[in-house]
C-alpha cells in the first residue's frame, strides 16, 4: 500500500472512473438518503430510540444557526444547507477511519502500478479528495452570493462590490470591492484546502502508524482524529453560516 495525494482509481463505470473516493461520496449520499427516509417514515410524536439521536442533533444545529442570524427567517432558509453539509462532511471524515480499525489493515484490490503490486483501498475519506471539497466550497461560496442577492436585491448586493462613479469617495469604494471580490476567492480556496488539508494529514498519519505497529500505538490517533474530523465538519458548517449571513448585511 502507498500513499497517494490524489485518489486512487479502482475502476470505470459505463466510461465513468470510479475513484475510491467516488465510492465513498455514494456510500455517504445513499447513507444520508436512507436514514432521512426512515427516518421520515417512522417519526414518531414522542421520540425515542435513533429518533432521540437525530432529533438532537438537529436541534443542536439550528440553535446554533439561529443564534448566529438572529431571524427566524433566516435561520429557516440557511439551515438545510449548514445542516447537510455538516452531516455530510463529518460522516465523510468518520468513514475514512474505518480502515484503520479493520483487524489486518484495508481493504482494496491489488493493481500494478510502475511495475509493482500495491493495494489500492476501496475506502478514502472524500474530505481527503481536493476535488470534493472544493465543490463544497463552490456550494457554499455560491449559496452565500445568491443568499445576499436574494435578501438585498442584485442592485443592492452588486454594491458590495462595484461602487458608482457618483457615489463619494469613488477611488477607495473601488479599491474595497475590489477587495471584497478577491476575499470571495479567498474564501474558495480557505474551504476547500483547509478541509483537504486536515483530514488527508490525519489519514497518512494513520496509515504510517498502522504500518509501524498495527495494534496498540495508532490507538489514540484514532480518537485524535474522530475528534478533528467533528472539528472539521463544525468549521466548514459554521463558516458556511457566518458567510451566508454576512452576505445578507448591508455595504457601508
Amino acid at each position: 500500500m502507498e500513499i497517494s495525494l490524489v485518489p486512487e482509481l479502482i475502476t470505470n463505470f459505463a466510461g465513468f472512473p470510479v475513484t475510491n473516493s467516488v465510492l465513498v461520496t455514494a456510500i455517504v449520499s445513499i447513507l444520508i438518503i436512507s436514514i432521512s427516509l426512515f427516518i421520515k417514515k417512522n417519526i414518531s410524536m414522542i421520540p425515542k430510540g435513533f429518533q432521540n439521536i437525530i432529533e438532537y442533533v438537529l436541534e443542536a444545529l439550528l440553535n446554533l444557526v439561529d443564534s448566529v442570524t438572529g431571524d427566524k427567517n433566516q435561520t429557516k432558509k440557511i439551515f438545510p444547507l449548514v445542516a447537510t453539509i455538516f452531516i455530510f462532511v463529518i460522516i465523510s471524515n468518520w468513514i475514512g477511519l474505518i480502515p484503520a480499525l479493520i483487524p489486518g489493515g484495508t481493504i482494496g484490490v491489488n493493481q500494478i502500478h510502475n511495475g509493482e503490486r500495491i493495494l489500492v483501498p476501496f475506502i478514502r475519506s472524500d474530505s481527503a479528495d481536493l476535488n470534493m471539497t472544493l465543490a463544497l466550497a463552490l456550494i457554499a461560496v455560491a449559496s452565500a452570493q445568491f443568499m445576499g442577492a436574494t435578501v438585498l436585491g442584485i442592485k443592492k448586493y452588486a454594491g458590495k462590490f462595484l461602487v458608482s462613479p457618483l457615489k463619494k469617495p469613488y477611488f477607495i469604494g473601488t479599491f474595497v470591492g475590489i477587495l471584497e471580490i478577491i476575499s470571495e476567492f479567498a474564501k474558495i480556496i480557505s474551504f476547500s484546502f483547509r478541509l483537504f488539508g486536515n483530514v488527508f494529514a490525519g489519514e497518512v498519519l494513520l496509515t504510517v502508524m498502522l504500518m509501524l505497529v498495527p495494534y496498540i500505538l495508532p490507538l489514540p490517533f484514532i480518537f485524535l482524529e474522530i475528534f478533528v474530523g467533528f472539528i472539521q465538519a463544525l468549521v466548514f458548517a459554521m463558516l458556511t453560516l457566518v458567510f451566508m449571513k454576512m452576505a445578507t448585511e448591508e455595504a457601508h
